[in-house]
């Protein structure tokens, strides 16, 4: 088994970039496609931007799988790989979960005048919400990912263990995935499945598939088109306009749905998310590769910083949109500075998210506690000299 390690690939900052774009779309967007803008004669490109970039989370979950499978498939899985790999994500992943469930958590009390009031039932409430990923709406991310973190071992063995188990992937993920789907629907009826690592199992497989054949993935994604085989061409083509029509769909039917009211069976707005999601990841990842090939310098720098403070980010902008909110006024929701109030807040919680971020990082000692570990771009040149965190251990999800 080879146990030499993979050449890192700066383009996966790239991905996050846009992952992270994606997830602030969605949820600066949230209260105007989902209740607030539903009459307002620019709705439907609410709604659009709302359901378009929902490709956010499931590309992180793809990438967070890729990233681990990239890098271990290849060594033994021993104990101290193992105890190595946990102690890592508890100190950068776990801990900063902890800490901002509680922040969440604590500032919601203090809002609705709860804080002070029945102690021992918002400790209790707070154990339910840390323990499902619900402290706070956009913490159920992390949450999953802690699920698959613990899976994370047995799979990484059961597939270096079997060609047969590698192969159908994909496939199994899926079928595993919607099977829980039928399951759930039918019988189990859990409100917050979308909390269960099992609702992404498909995205998870896809990522270890990916990295696991990357060798020659990797041939289409650094190739210039005109160096592309015709079939190869093809192929890519097809895989874009697959895209293109499932976001499409996607789009219509939640537009059809909040606008006008007509809703259809669940299982339709699932496959859809499902299908325009997971081929949004493969996009992405093309994309990425393009974009460190082609774009100018100053974009992928740009892009570069951004997906390096990305878990950070995803952490702290909700707080900066809810304060941003607050300042709605009397805006019109019918009118078109509406639409450029909720951009607004997009800029507003990613432009103060990344400064923030920044600064701790810099000028705050043990800041990674609270926010993740440390970029080695703005760790002191000591620490980077010594290893204090390697690229893997700090790329192991966003």
């Amino acid at each position: 088994m080879n146990t030499t390690r993979q050449e890192r690939l700066p383009q996966l900052d790239i991905f996050r970039a846009l992952a992270i774009l994606g997830v602030l779309h969605v949820h600066a967007s949230s209260f105007a496609a989902g209740e607030q803008a539903l009459h307002s004669p620019y709705y439907y490109w609410l709604n659009w931007i709302n359901i378009f970039f929902k490709f956010g989370t499931p590309s992180f979950i793809f990438l967070s799988s890729f990233v681990l499978f990239y890098n271990y498939y290849g060594r033994p899985v021993t104990r101290s790989l193992i105890i190595n790999f946990y102690r890592r994500r508890l100190k950068y992943i776990l801990l900063p979960y902890l800490l901002a469930s509680m922040g969440y958590y604590a500032l919601t009390l203090y809002v609705n005048g709860r804080l002070t009031q029945n102690l021992g039932d918002n400790l209790l409430s707070f154990s339910r919400a840390l323990f499902s990923g619900s402290a706070y709406a956009h913490l159920y991310f992390v949450f999953i990912s802690i699920q698959f973190y613990l899976l994370f071992p047995v799979l990484l063995k059961l597939l270096q263990s079997s060609r047969f188990l590698v192969r159908w992937a994909v496939p199994l993920g899926f079928a595993l995935q919607w099977g829980f789907i039928f399951w759930n629907k039918y019988e189990l009826h859990i409100v917050e499945k979308g909390s269960l690592a099992i609702s992404y199992l498909a995205y998870y497989m896809m990522g270890a598939y990916i990295a696991i054949h990357f060798e020659k993935v990797k041939l289409w994604l650094i190739k210039p088109w005109r160096e592309l085989p015709a079939k190869q061409k093809g192929w890519t083509a097809l895989l874009v306009g697959l895209w293109l029509i499932a976001a499409f769909i996607h789009v219509q039917l939640w537009y059809v749905a909040r606008h006008f009211g007509v809703w259809t069976d669940s299982l339709w707005y699932e496959l859809l998310w499902n299908v325009h999601t997971m081929l949004s990841a493969l996009v992405l990842l093309y994309a990425t590769f393009l974009l460190y090939r082609k774009a100018p310098r100053v974009i992928v720098a740009f892009l570069t910083r951004l997906g390096e403070l990305s878990f950070a980010i995803y952490l702290i902008h909700p707080l900066l949109l809810a304060i941003y909110r607050r300042f709605r006024y009397q805006i019109p929701l019918e009118s078109l500075t509406y639409v450029f109030f909720i951009y607004g807040g997009l800029v507003f919680a990613l432009g103060g998210s990344w400064f923030l971020v920044q600064f701790a990082f810099r000028r705050i000692p043990k800041s990674w506690i609270f926010l993740g570990s440390v970029p080695r771009s703005l760790e002191s040149s000591s620490k980077v000299k010594s290893g204090h965190a390697s690229d893997e251990m700090r790329k192991v999800n966003t």
